[in-house]
């Protein structure tokens, strides 16, 4: 958020203009709680006082953690930072809600549509999930903003048990740049085996 609005305040600076711009932030959600919900696991099958407080957190991770990034983008971008911006024509940055399939079976399969509704936000469904949504999807318009206190409390609940968001966080950024830097670099093998093949 604060690389877009710089990016804009230099343009606004520069006497160029903003008003044809747009992004988006991409924000993946079910990949948190499988990487959370892993390490929850090895504290309930671990046993002992810390057992139950895990299996309740169990696929929480997500959603709170994207409630929690919604209500800081509402914070940033409805502050007179973004409000002088706003003036010249800027459009807010949305959301981008990836990863919003449901990989966990024990899980209502539109879980990470139903709750992540809000206005200005993107959802990277895949098309087995935006199939399922039409056909039992339930629409709870503005459910994105809904238990922010609930979502901050389970985010402080996965840090009483040892659990850091920030951590976790980290490793699924290196992880999703690994896969991206090693998808691209497949495309670029298999266009050049193409373009070896066009020439022989």
């Amino acid at each position: 958020m604060d690389a877009y609005l710089t990016g804009l305040e230099q343009r606004v600076a520069a006497g160029l203009p903003v008003d044809q711009i747009a992004s988006v932030a991409s924000f993946f959600v079910s990949r948190v709680d499988t990487k959370v919900d892993g390490r929850l696991m090895e504290r309930v099958d671990r046993g002992g006082a810390h057992a139950d407080p895990a299996e309740g957190l169990l696929g929480k991770a997500a959603i709170a953690n994207a409630r929690m990034a919604y209500a800081y983008y509402q914070k940033v971008f409805g502050s007179p930072r973004f409000e002088a911006l706003k003036t010249k024509g800027s459009r807010a940055q949305r959301p981008l809600w990836a990863s919003t399939s449901t990989k966990n079976p024990a899980y209502r399969d539109v879980i990470y549509v139903e709750e992540l509704i809000g206005q200005n936000t993107v959802n990277a469904m895949p098309p087995h999930t935006l199939v399922a949504f039409l056909d039992h999807g339930e629409v709870r318009a503005g459910s994105l903003e809904e238990d922010v206190a609930g979502a901050e409390q389970t985010l402080a609940d996965l840090e009483q048990l040892g659990i850091s968001m920030c951590i976790s966080t980290c490793e699924l950024e290196l992880e999703g740049l690994k896969s991206f830097a090693d998808a691209f670099t497949a495309l670029l093998d298999a266009v050049e085996g193409r373009r070896r093949e066009a020439v022989s």
